[in-house]
Order: C-alpha cells, then sequence, then structure tokens
C-alpha cells in the first residue's frame, strides 16, 4: 500500500472487507446506510482506496476487491496509536486500557492468556 488510509477510507476497507468483492455502487448503499454519505463521496473515497493500492477495481460493475489485508492496516494503525499517545510503549496503552473500565473481565483474562502466550 502506497500510503496511510484516513479514517472515512478505513469504513469504506471495512465494507469492502466484510462483502469481499463488492461493487462500488454496493458500497455506496451500504455506507449511506450506515453514515449518511452521497453516492459521490463514497466513490471517491473509493478511488482514493485504489490509487492508494489499497483496492482492485475489476470491471465491468466496478467492482471492488481489497488488496491489503484487513490485519495488515489493524496492525499499522495500533503501531500508529501507540507511537502517536504512548511513546511507543506499549505498557502505557495496556495501563490505558485496563484503566478505563472499558474492558470485560473475559477481555482482560483473554489479554493476559496473549501476553502469556497461552492463546
Amino acid at each position: 500500500m502506497d500510503k496511510k488510509l484516513q479514517d472515512s477510507e478505513i469504513k469504506v476497507m471495512n465494507v469492502i472487507w466484510r462483502e469481499g468483492e463488492v461493487t462500488a455502487k454496493r458500497v455506496a448503499e451500504i455506507l449511506g446506510a450506515e453514515t449518511g454519505w452521497n453516492v459521490n463521496t463514497t466513490y471517491t473515497l473509493i478511488k482514493r482506496c485504489i490509487e492508494k493500492g489499497a483496492v482492485e477495481r475489476i470491471e465491468p460493475n466496478f467492482t471492488c476487491r481489497a488488496i491489503v489485508k484487513k490485519e495488515d492496516v489493524q496492525r499499522a494503525e495500533a503501531e500508529t496509536l501507540l507511537d502517536k499517545l504512548f511513546d511507543g510503549s506499549a505498557d502505557k496503552l495496556f495501563a490505558a486500557l485496563l484503566g478505563s473500565e472499558r474492558l470485560s473481565p473475559e477481555e482482560i483474562a483473554k489479554l493476559r492468556s496473549m501476553i502469556d502466550g497461552t492463546e
């Protein structure tokens, strides 16, 4: 992928990842319902994703297919967040998550298992 995806472009990518190969028209319908975006906005964002090397355009019918994996984008976004807000420190991120009371006991147990290497 050539450049970092913006938040709006990630919304487009989430639809494409969820739907698999999908027409631009269908992406616009879904995002219109989810976000209120008009067709032109969605098409512009899809074209940006294509220009950035995240999406492949297939003809006929302007079908979209993700070129980048969701996990790769998630990893890159997590690293950006870690660097931007937590000075690159994973323990500061975990401390913020644990202190936010947004994690359930099950989620905390899952994180503990991941850290211990038992998952």
